[in-house]
C-alpha cells in the first residue's frame, strides 16, 4: 500500500491537509464540504466551523455528503461543517460553533463539557471544544478516505500543527480530539516551525544563497484565534545554513478574532439608533456573533490591495423578518486602518512591552489577550529571549533591545498587505534598518505544506530545523503559588531537549506512599539565560512560570496492590516523539506513568483565571509543636479506648489552638494535615454527640474551600464517601448543622454529580411536603432554613437550569420573611446563585442573564438603604465581566450602579457593576460566607 505523508493544519479559522505521495511534490487536498444547501464544493480550506441548525431548518437531504457523516462522540449528528456552516452563522444568530481552538487552551471551563456555542438559548445543540475539533478532524478523514479509499488517512504518516505556546493540557487534549476523529497515530508539530518548513522547502535548492546574511529569524504566525512568535538561529557550517528553533512565546489569544470582535462593536455603535435620552442598546451575544462573522468578510474587503473605500455590514433580522428586519452600517478603509492597523499593530517606537492589567476585548467567554497589541507583544517576548538573540546576532550586551534580521510572517492575518508592512516597518525602526521578509506566498496554507515538509525532512529529504523542546520543565518544591513568591523547583527536562531521548534525575530522589495519591506540579520556563541542567535546582520568580495541569497516580506495589509502604523513587521525563511531556516514577525495577489531569474541577473558572487557588504564601514549614496537636486529636478520636470527658472533647478546637496559634492564622498546610488525621479517625467521631459536632466542624474548616492543596481531590472523594450515612445523632440539631456546614464549606472541591445529590436534599428540606416527611430517608439529615439556604448558594457546578429554579423560589420566599435576618439570608443566597462571576464553578453554568434580570427587578422593589444587604446581592447579580452572554443588559446595570451610589453603598460594590474589577478581601469574605485560609486566593 502507498503511504503518503500528511499534514492537517487544525486552524482556528480554517482546517488545511497538505499531503506528498512518496517521490511526488507536496500537494494541497481540495476538501469537498457543503456550499449551499445540497451542493457539494471543493476547497482547499474547510473552515473550522460548526452550525447546529433548528429541527426542520435544513432538509435532511440538503446535508448529504459523498460519505455518511462521520460519528464523533459528544458531537451531535446533524450539524454542518465548513463552509456552509460558516454563511449559516452569519445569517441565524446563536447556533454557530467556531473557534473551538481557542477553547482547547483555556483553563477557565471544562473543555470536555459540552459549552459551545457559548451562550446559545437551552434549544440549541450544544458540543465541547474537544469534539468539535475532532469533527473537524473526522470530516477530513472523511473526504480522504473517500478520495483515496485504498490508502486510508488514519494509516498514513502523519502531522498536526498546533500553536508553539499550547502548554501540555491543550497539547494533550488536541491528541484526544484527534483519537475521537480515529487518528490515534501522528506527530505535532508547532505551527510557526511548519511555515517556516515550508518556506526552507520551496527554498531548497538555493537555501545558502537565500540565508547566506542571516543570522536570527523571527516567525510571527498571527492566524485567527492565537499569536505565536518563534525565534530560529541560523549558522553556516561547510556552506550550508544550519536552524536551530532558541525560543517560543508565551501562549495568546490574540489574533483575527479579535479584530473582527473590534470592529463588530463599532458597528454594533453605529446599528443602535437609541431615543436621546436612553443609553445604546447592546447586541445579544448570539447577534454580536452573528455580526462578527460579517465584519470578518468586511475586514478582509478594506484590507485588500485593491480596498474599496467601504463596505456595507448588513445585521440580518430573524425569523419572518430575516430581510424586512434586517439593518446596516457602514464601515470604512480608515475605520479599519484606525481600529486594526493602529490598534493591534502600533509602531510601539519606544518599544513598549504588553501591558499585564485588565483592557482587552472580552467576549463570548474566551480570556482574549489583555493587551492587543501584537507590536507590544512582540516586544515583551523579544526582551524575554534578549541573551539567546544577542547571542545568535553576536551582539554585545548594551541594553538595547536584539532585534532579528529577518522575518517570516504568517497567518491568515498577514494576507492584508498593510499589516506584513506595519510589522516589517515596527522592526525595522527597531533594528535601526529595515530586516529582510521571507516571501511566504500563501499564509492560509503554509502551515499545512510545512507539516508535510517536515516529515520530508524527517526522511532526509528535506531541510530540518534543530532545537529539542522549546522549554525548560520544572517540577515545583513547594507550595507557595501566591503571586510575586519565588518558586524552589528542580528541573525534570532543560530546554533543547530532544524529542525521544529519556532523561533522568539520578542524583534526586524522593519519598512517595504506595497506595496513595501522589501529585506532582510542574511548570515550565521560556527563556532561561542559560538552559540548565536536568536536576538542577533553582529559585524562580513567578512571572518566569507558566504552571501545567497537575500530573498525578495512584503508585501500586506489582507484588501487594494494597501494600502501603513508603518507596524511595526517582523520575524520568522525556519529550516524547508526538511532542508531549512524559513522566515516570521508578523504583526497585517498577515503572509508573504520571499523567495530566486535564478535567480537574479545580481548575480556574472565569475570564482571568477566577477559581485558581494560590497557597500559603511563604510556605512555612509546619508548627514545631504539631505533633502534640496530633496527638490530642488521636486522644478525642483514635481507636484506642482512652477515658476522655466531654469537657475535654469540647475543647478540642482551643487546645489546638493553644498549641498552634489562633485557627484563622493557621496555613493551608497545616489545615491538610490536621484534616488528614481527622479523616483517619473519621469512625471515632460517632462516639457521642459532642465528638460529632467538634469532628464535622474541624473537618470542614481544616478542608475549605475544598480545593487549592496537592491531593485535595483525594481528600474530596475519601470525605464524600461518608456522606451516604449521614450523621450517627442526627435528632441533634447542633450536629445537624454542623454535618451542613461542613459540605458547604468543601464545595468548591465536589463534582457535579456530589452537588446535584447535596441538591436533592436541600429541595426536600426546604420544600417537602408532610407526605414527603413521612417517606423521609433514614440518612437524610435534617436542615434548618439558614443551613439550607448556605448550602444552596454554595453549589456552582450544578447546571444553570436548576440554579434559575432555585433562584425563582428564593424570589417568591423573599416577601415572607418575618425579619431582617430572614430577608439577608435569602437575599445574600440569591446574589451567590445569581452571581455572574461564580468562585469555583465553570462560567457556563451560571444562571440564566433572564432570569437574573427577573430577580433584580424584585430586589429593586426593596429600600437599599434600609435593606443594606439588597445592594450587595444586587451587586453581584449585576457584575460585570465583559462576557455579554453572562452580562445583564446596560440600562439595569446602570440603574443598579445608581441605586447602589445614591444608597452610599461601599465604593466596590458600584466599581464591581460598572467595570471588570476582581473582588476585594472583605466583598470576597462576605460572598464566600467565611474567609479563606492565609494565602490562599481566589482570582474571582
Amino acid at each position: 500500500m502507498t503511504q503518503y505523508l500528511v499534514s492537517i493544519d487544525l486552524g482556528t479559522t480554517n482546517s488545511v491537509l497538505a499531503y506528498a505521495a512518496p517521490g511526488g511534490a507536496v500537494q494541497l487536498f481540495e476538501i469537498e464540504q457543503l456550499s449551499a444547501p445540497g451542493e457539494v464544493a471543493s476547497a482547499k480550506l474547510l473552515p473550522s466551523s460548526r452550525y447546529h441548525p433548528a429541527a426542520g431548518e435544513i432538509a435532511d437531504g440538503d446535508l448529504a455528503l459523498p460519505w455518511a457523516q462521520p460519528s464523533v462522540e459528544g458531537a451531535p449528528a446533524g450539524a454542518v461543517i465548513g463552509r456552509l456552516a460558516r454563511q449559516l452563522g452569519g445569517q441565524v444568530p446563536g447556533r454557530l460553533v467556531s473557534s473551538a481552538k481557542s477553547w482547547l487552551s483555556h483553563t477557565g471551563v471544562d473543555r470536555m463539557a459540552p459549552i459551545l456555542p457559548w451562550g446559545a438559548a437551552d434549544d440549541v445543540a450544544r458540543v465541547s471544544p474537544v469534539a468539535a475539533s475532532a469533527s473537524y478532524l473526522a470530516h477530513l478523514r472523511a473526504a480522504w478516505n473517500t478520495r483515496f479509499p485504498a490508502a486510508p488517512l488514519e494509516l498514513q504518516q502523519l502531522v498536526l500543527t498546533i500553536p508553539a505556546s499550547f502548554d501540555e493540557g491543550a497539547r494533550a487534549l488536541t491528541l484526544e480530539a484527534a483519537r475521537m476523529a480515529g487518528l490515534p497515530a501522528l506527530r505535532l508539530l508547532e505551527e510557526p516551525q511548519a511555515a517556516l518548513y515550508d518556506w526552507l522547502y520551496r527554498h531548497r535548492a538555493t537555501l545558502a544563497q537565500e540565508l547566506a546574511d542571516a543570522r536570527l529569524v523571527l516567525v510571527a504566525d498571527v492566524g485567527g484565534g492565537t499569536t505565536d512568535f518563534t525565534l530560529v538561529k541560523v549558522e553556516m557550517a561547510d556552506g550550508a545554513p544550519q536552524l536551530t528553533r532558541i525560543g517560543v512565546g508565551n501562549h495568546l489569544i490574540l489574533g483575527g478574532d479579535n479584530m473582527d470582535l473590534a470592529l463588530a462593536h463599532l458597528a454594533e455603535q453605529r446599528l443602535a439608533t437609541p431615543a436621546a435620552d436612553a443609553p445604546p442598546q447592546r447586541l445579544s451575544a448570539a447577534r454580536l456573533a452573528q455580526l462578527t462573522e460579517r465584519c470578518r468578510a468586511a475586514k478582509e474587503a478594506l484590507l485588500a490591495h485593491d480596498a474599496p473605500e467601504q463596505v456595507n455590514v448588513t445585521l440580518l433580522g430573524a425569523g419572518a423578518r430575516l430581510i424586512g428586519g434586517s439593518r446596516s452600517v457602514v464601515l470604512t478603509r480608515a475605520d479599519v486602518e484606525r481600529i486594526v492597523l493602529d490598534g493591534f499593530f502600533p509602531l510601539n517606537a519606544t518599544q513598549e512591552p504588553a501591558q499585564a492589567k485588565r483592557g482587552g476585548i472580552v467576549e463570548f467567554g474566551l480570556p482574549y489577550a489583555s493587551d492587543p497589541a501584537v507590536t507590544r507583544h512582540l516586544a515583551s517576548f523579544l526582551r524575554q529571549h534578549a541573551a539567546a538573540a544577542r547571542h545568535a546576532l553576536g551582539l554585545p550586551d548594551d541594553g538595547r533591545l536584539p532585534v532579528p534580521d529577518t522575518l517570516l510572517l504568517n497567518g491568515g492575518v498577514f494576507r492584508a498587505a498593510r499589516l506584513s508592512e506595519r510589522l516589517a516597518a515596527t522592526l525595522g525602526a527597531w533594528r535601526g534598518q529595515p530586516v529582510r521578509v521571507l516571501h511566504n506566498d500563501d499564509p492560509d496554507v503554509a502551515v499545512a505544506r510545512g507539516g508535510v515538509a517536515y516529515a520530508l525532512g524527517k526522511q532526509g529529504l528535506a531541510p530540518t530545523i534543530a532545537g529539542g523542546s522549546a522549554r525548560s520543565y520544572w517540577l515545583l518544591l513547594d507550595n507557595a503559588r501566591a503571586p510575586g513568591v519565588t518558586r524552589r523547583a528542580v528541573c525534570l527536562l532543560p530546554r533543547g531537549a530532544a524529542s525521544g531521548q529519556e532523561v533522568r534525575l539520578a542524583e534526586r530522589s524522593f519519598a512517595l506512599r504506595l497506595g496513595r495519591p501522589v501529585r506532582f506540579h510542574i511548570a515550565t520556563t521560556l527563556a532561561d539565560a542559560v538552559p540548565p541542567q536536568a536536576g538542577d535546582v533553582a529559585d524562580l520568580a513567578p512571572d518566569e512560570l507558566s504552571a501545567l495541569p497537575a500530573i498525578a497516580t495512584v503508585l501500586r506495589d506489582s507484588s501487594d496492590a494494597g501494600a502501603r509502604k513508603e518507596i524511595t523513587v526517582q523520575l524520568a521525563a522525556a519529550l516524547t516523539e508526538v511532542g508531549t511531556l512524559e513522566v515516570h516514577c521508578e523504583a526497585d525495577g517498577q515503572r509508573w506513568q504520571l499523567e495530566f489531569q486535564l478535567r480537574e474541577h479545580g481548575e480556574a473558572n472565569d475570564d482571568a483565571g477566577a477559581g485558581s487557588a494560590a497557597e500559603s504564601a511563604t510556605d512555612p514549614a509546619l508548627p514545631a509543636r504539631l505533633p502534640e496537636a496530633l496527638d490530642k486529636i488521636d486522644r478525642i478520636f483514635g481507636s484506642r479506648a482512652q477515658q476522655v470527658d466531654v469537657k475535654e472533647v469540647r475543647q478540642l478546637r482551643s487546645q489546638l489552638e493553644h498549641l498552634l496559634t489562633s485557627r484563622e492564622r493557621w496555613t493551608t498546610p497545616l489545615l491538610r494535615s490536621l484534616f488528614d488525621a481527622l479523616m483517619e479517625r473519621a469512625k471515632g467521631r460517632r462516639r457521642s454527640p459532642e465528638h460529632e459536632r467538634v469532628w464535622l466542624n474541624l473537618a470542614g474548616y481544616c478542608l475549605r474551600p475544598g480545593f487549592g492543596h496537592p491531593l485535595d481531590a483525594w481528600r474530596i472523594g475519601q470525605l464524600w464517601a461518608i456522606f451516604d450515612t449521614g450523621v450517627q445523632h442526627h435528632k441533634d440539631s447542633q450536629v445537624c448543622a454542623e454535618w451542613w456546614t461542613l459540605w458547604r464549606r468543601v464545595a468548591g472541591g465536589l463534582p457535579p454529580p456530589a452537588q446535584l445529590r447535596l441538591l436533592d436534599d436541600f429541595a426536600f428540606n426546604l420544600q417537602a411536603d408532610a407526605g414527603e416527611r413521612g417517606r423521609r430517608p433514614a440518612t437524610l439529615v435534617n436542615g434548618s432554613e439558614e443551613d439550607m439556604l448556605r448550602l444552596g448558594a454554595s453549589l456552582e457546578r450544578i447546571p444553570s437550569a436548576y440554579k434559575a429554579e432555585i433562584g425563582n423560589w428564593m424570589v417568591g420566599e423573599l416577601p415572607k420573611a418575618k425579619n431582617l435576618a430572614s430577608q439577608t439570608r435569602y437575599l445574600w443566597a440569591l446574589g451567590r446563585v445569581g452571581a455572574r462571576r461564580p468562585f469555583h464553578g465553570s462560567a457556563h453554568d451560571v444562571a440564566p442573564v433572564e432570569a437574573v434580570e427577573q430577580w433584580l427587578q424584585a430586589v429593586m422593589q426593596l429600600d437599599w438603604r434600609k435593606v443594606e444587604p439588597a445592594g450587595f446581592a444586587a451587586a453581584h447579580l449585576a457584575r460585570m465581566t465583559g462576557d455579554r452572554s453572562r452580562d445583564i443588559n446596560d440600562a439595569l446595570r446602570a440603574e443598579v450602579q445608581r441605586r447602589l451610589e445614591s444608597a452610599g453603598a461601599p465604593p466596590s460594590w458600584p466599581a464591581m457593576v460598572r467595570e471588570v474589577v476582581q473582588l476585594d478581601q472583605a466583598s470576597e469574605q462576605r460572598m464566600l460566607g467565611e474567609a479563606l485560609p492565609p494565602g490562599l486566593k481566589l482570582l474571582s
